[in-house]
């Protein structure tokens, strides 16, 4: 019997068994880590590459898309260094987060996704930038080139879910401010630069 190739005897680790794309910076796989209709933060286990709960959200918001990382990227130096007032970058996969007109439910699935822009963030001094990119094949999406051909109030979704997803109970029963600082987003030309960026930290970090 002869396999089909590439034929894995066993389940590829979803961040460094996995390819980052057919034709990246611009078409990526995206790893879904959430649906939008979670109400768990749900993350991939660096260890095992098993999806893991983090936490339960704070607040009622939920991400408004589809919400994963890009395997084999990382964010380092180079993603930091395209980033103002970053020290460094988090040390984690790049995420993405990507639109599809029809409700996808199930999180451990791989997209082709279409880089359209990002949303800069500054968790306490280090880059986590968000990459926004709309589902490959989507035919309502299928003319977006740019995350300014997405609705704003989609976009303004996007800021709102982050800038909020990382409140303790403390925060929110004081009223301080969070640690999280969220930039304007940014266009497809900046957000292809970031996942280059996280593509060489990766082979810097790993080595491949």
């Amino acid at each position: 019997m002869s396999f089909p190739q590439p034929f894995y005897k066993w389940r590829p680790h979803p961040w460094h068994g996995l390819e980052v794309g057919e034709n990246p910076p611009s078409l990526v796989q995206a790893y879904i880590e959430i649906t939008p209709f979670d109400l768990v933060k749900y993350e991939i286990d660096k260890t095992t590459g098993y999806l893991k709960v983090d936490r339960p959200q704070k607040t009622s918001s939920t991400p408004p898309s589809l919400y994963g990382i890009i395997p084999r990227t990382f964010c380092g130096d180079e993603v930091a260094g395209l980033m103002p007032r970053s020290k460094c970058g988090d040390k984690d996969p790049l995420d993405i987060c990507v639109f599809s007109e029809r409700p996808i439910t199930k999180a451990e699935c791989i997209v082709k996704a279409r880089v359209i822009g990002g949303i800069p963030m500054l968790d306490q001094g280090e880059a986590d930038d968000k990459i926004v990119a709309v589902l490959a094949n989507d035919q309502l999406w299928s003319t977006a080139e740019e995350i300014s051909d997405l609705p704003t109030p989609m976009v303004d979704r996007l800021i709102h879910y982050f800038s909020t997803y990382k409140l303790t109970s403390t925060e929110l029963e004081s009223g301080e401010k969070p640690l999280v600082e969220i930039g304007k987003p940014y266009g497809r030309e900046h957000a292809e630069k970031v996942v280059r960026a996280a593509m060489l930290d990766y082979e810097n970090e790993f080595g491949e």
